[in-house]
């Protein structure tokens, strides 16, 4: 949900001139829109909280901090005091701001903040259980008996309008004639509130107009007189609305207590069977998480737990109470499978959710994933565990005079078998490290497990010494093909890579060279003699050579290899597993 936003009225306590440090009590804040309701034990401060000047963004004075007290919120502001090499406009506001807030000339508050979990009132409104307080704007309201919230609401309503924040509905109303003159009227939104919703509106009013009582006796007494004419003025007509307020809550009371009395019970449907109808639901907001973070931190949970699944789930919910999706994931995984339930995999849907979004995060670092993305060829993919048979010589043809014989030729073939092969590290993680819940451990953990699985593929896609293990891994892509040294001449060495596929009869339709950042890098920088680029195209992090795209990996070394993507047969099935232990099991080398 977007910012929304609340008003309230500041009551100046005391002051620090050479600090400019404010400190006063604002009244519970009223939500923007009547008919919800802003849950006081349900707010969240932060520790430094931008405090803005008239509603603009772009006029900041400060910083506040909030904490809650009985009377309501007690806020202390710290203005930014001007330096002699500040802008003169910038100095001045500095200047205004203080001096207004100082002496009560500002004190309506527009208080911005994030509503995390709500629910829907019967009414139509909103009641914001928690919400999380973002920004605080000092806001100018007429400083007499009418200084209400609702009177807030008006004027920050139209400071948001007019800074595009929101669109009010207005009326343009003109007399007959050319040279009638127009009126803009704002139309405030009507909702109805109930009889509770009344009492705590009331109830707001009160305590505004008690306050405003309190701020002229205080000022009064600090200066060591009676009050004047205006004050006086001021004091009656604040007292006699205070009593009105009080005759109608009382009013509103004994009303809310007839109708509690009058209720009648819910008669029961037809056969005796009453149908329960639950509450409204909590909206709750997700966090939108960075790929692979899911992951991670369902893999911190069972480090911390030592692999014990039931454990970590209750890790989680101290780490990350607002991750439902993890708790779910956590506790699904504990499941075992039966044949009588037709829905038992069902709940395993979110752990594979977790596993393919670790996967999109891995894959675009490897060499395979960039094969297929941003215009480069893509390998061909087939599934595991099937026989792929190959030509690996071709027959020759003649011409065939009349009653001659045919010429008999031979072909070559040979199968091969994908098997399940997998790719495994054991990446280490000091017990402090899992312990931290903070987005930035998440992002450790998240990278210590990829770094590891990216060097193991990459190094083994393109090392010309890796061959194939039986039942185990694959042999790379370069085993077993006759190289050619290089000349120095990037447009010779080239040539050469053409000249080997034009050999062997083959079409490089889906060519992509493969090389280090180190030569990228040196291609990128070659000029002629005229000191142009020789290849404009090409840069650090790849590019295109000779026409065809460039992965550029540190792994490749001092290669350069040019494949036919669309020959290379790939078989993936995205799975990803994460096990944990205190214990493992070395393999010393000699």
């Amino acid at each position: 949900m977007t910012l929304k936003r609340a008003c309230s009225l500041l009551t100046v306590k005391s002051f620090s001139e050479d600090e400019r440090v404010i400190t006063g009590i604002a009244s519970t804040p009223s939500p923007d829109r009547d008919g919800d309701i802003l849950e006081p034990e349900g707010a969240e401060f932060g520790s430094a909280i931008p405090f803005l000047w008239q509603h603009d963004h772009s006029r900041p004075v400060g910083q506040c901090t909030v904490r809650r007290v009985s009377e309501g919120l007690e806020i202390t502001a710290t203005l930014a005091k001007p330096v002699p090499d500040m802008p003169s406009q910038l100095a001045a506001r500095l200047d205004e701001a203080w001096a207004a807030i100082k002496t009560g000339l500002v004190r309506g508050l527009s208080v911005g903040f994030r509503p995390h979990e709500y629910t829907f009132l019967d009414g139509g409104g909103l009641h914001f259980l928690r919400w999380e307080l973002m920004e605080v704007s000092a806001v100018t309201v007429p400083a007499n008996a009418e200084c209400t919230i609702r009177t807030i609401k008006s004027y920050d309503r139209q400071f948001s309008a007019a800074s595009g924040n929101r669109k009010p509905v207005v009326k343009i109303a003109s007399s007959a004639g050319a040279a009638a003159q127009s009126t803009t009227v704002f139309h405030k939104e009507k909702t109805i509130m109930n009889i509770g919703e009344q009492i705590k509106s009331f109830e707001n009013k009160r305590a505004a107009l008690a306050a405003s009582l309190e701020e002229v006796m205080t000022k009064a007494a600090e200066e060591g007189r009676t009050l004047d004419v205006e004050e006086e003025e001021h004091y009656d007509n604040t007292a006699a609305e205070i009593r009105q307020v009080d005759a109608h809550l009382k009013r509103l009371r004994e009303l809310e207590a007839g109708k509690a009395a009058t209720a009648q019970p819910v008669k029961q449907a037809g056969n005796g069977n009453v149908a329960t109808v639950a509450s409204a639901p909590v909206i709750r907001v997700e966090q939108k998480l960075d790929k692979g973070i899911g992951f991670a931190r369902f893999a911190k949970s069972l480090a911390a737990a030592k692999g014990v699944r039931s454990e970590a789930l209750e890790v989680a919910r101290r780490q990350y109470p607002d991750d439902s999706r993890l708790h779910h994931v956590l506790k699904s995984a504990v499941g075992a499978g039966t044949t009588t339930d037709p829905q038992w995999a069902g709940s395993l849907s979110e752990y594979q959710e977790y596993a393919q979004d670790f996967i999109d995060y891995l894959r675009p670092q490897t060499i395979i994933g960039r094969f297929g993305q941003g215009g480069i060829p893509a390998l061909r993919q087939v599934p595991f565990n099937i026989r792929v048979h190959a030509q690996v010589s071709g027959g020759a043809a003649g011409w065939v005079g009349e009653g001659k014989a045919k010429p008999l030729t031979k072909f070559d073939f040979e199968s091969i078998t994908f098997s399940h092969a997998k790719v495994s590290a054991i990446a280490v993680l000091t017990e402090e490290l899992i312990r931290f819940s903070s987005p930035a451990a998440d992002a450790l953990v998240r990278n210590a497990l990829a770094e590891a699985v990216v060097a193991r593929l990459d190094t083994d896609f393109v090392d010309p010494k890796k061959a194939a293990v039986a039942d185990v891994s694959p042999a790379s892509i370069t085993h077993d093909v006759k190289g050619t040294a290089s000349s120095g001449n990037p447009d010779a060495d080239a040539e050469a890579a053409f000249g080997q596929f034009v050999a062997a009869n083959l079409q490089p339709t889906g060519a992509v060279w493969l090389m280090s950042s180190t030569n990228a890098l040196a291609l990128s920088m070659r000029k002629n003699a005229l000191g142009q680029k020789e290849y404009p195209d090409m840069t650090l992090l790849g590019g295109s050579f000779q026409g065809l795209p460039v992965i550029v990996s540190q792994y490749v070394g001092d290669q350069l290899v040019l494949v036919n993507a669309p020959d290379i047969y790939l078989a993936d099935d995205g799975g990803v597993a994460v096990d944990m232990s205190r214990e493992a099991s070395l393999e010393m080398q000699s």
